[in-house]
């Protein structure tokens, strides 16, 4: 069993850099992989980033490459999302989500999320 807890968001200019956390308890959380979403105001839940087990293998939606940073500490158990170059359209609730593998298309856990809101 793992639980997630995201934290990090809140209201940020356009332009601003947030940095998001996930933090995990429970079971070995560096055998999973880990990716963060978001869900916008009448949007559907869409993978903004993603990050296999060891930290190696690291993919992003186009929409945020070269502007957000995945990245993990193991021994801390946790995963962050640096977002820089904030847009209002990254405004979203961001959650985490973990699964044995990388690449999987169902999440085996997820946190409950952390707003962000981007102002323009």
């Amino acid at each position: 069993q793992v639980q997630l807890v995201e934290s990090g968001g809140g209201l940020v200019q356009a332009g601003g850099s947030l940095r998001l956390s996930c933090s995990a308890s429970g079971s070995i959380f560096s055998r999973y992989a880990v990716g963060w979403f978001r869900q916008g105001p009448g949007k559907e839940r869409e993978i903004v980033a993603r990050i296999n087990w060891s930290g190696g293998i690291k993919d992003y939606r186009n929409s945020v490459k070269g502007r957000f940073t995945i990245s993990r500490d193991n021994a801390k158990n946790t995963v962050y999302l640096q977002m820089n170059s904030l847009k209002p359209e990254d405004t979203a609730v961001y959650y985490c989500g973990a699964c044995v593998v990388y690449g999987c298309n169902v999440y085996d856990y997820w946190g409950q999320g952390t707003q962000v809101t981007v102002s323009s």
